[in-house]
């Protein structure tokens, strides 16, 4: 069984309530349930966090041990050395999803701190870029 690791990263938590002109309206747990359903064979797991630190230490927890990662850093895109710095550090490929089109928005959110050191990133598919992301980690 593939192990994959999903870690969202600040305002996330606000899926379903937050521009959802931009974001849409359905929780991401409740996303989950369904690639849980539709990726059958594979165990996943779930973190978000507001701050940046945390979304590190995670990726360090699982970057050793699971088959890949879905992450999504939010604002911390275009701000955070560390995070890019973190998925370099570690073996497991990590695959960088934006649920909107960073860029088409502003031009500060063209920047991705992040995009170099993935496997690949997907951008603007809204949460169909999971799923997307999930596919080609197992395969």
């Amino acid at each position: 069984m593939k192990k994959i690791a999903i870690i969202n990263g600040p305002n996330l938590n606000l899926l379903g309530k937050r521009e959802t002109d931009i974001y849409g309206n359905k929780p991401f747990e409740a996303y989950l349930e369904e690639l849980k359903t539709k990726f059958s064979s594979v165990e996943f797991s779930y973190y978000q966090s507001n701050i940046e630190g945390e979304l590190i230490n995670e990726l360090q927890r699982v970057g050793y041990d699971y088959d890949g990662i879905v992450l999504n850093p939010g604002g911390y895109t275009h701000t955070s050395v560390a995070i890019g710095d973190a998925i370099a550090a570690i073996k497991t490929p990590v695959v960088e999803v934006h649920i909107s089109n960073v860029h088409a928005r502003e031009d500060f959110r063209k920047l991705s701190h992040v995009s170099g050191k993935a496997a690949g990133s997907i951008f603007g598919l809204g949460l169909k870029g999971y799923e997307l992301a999930v596919s080609f980690l197992i395969s």
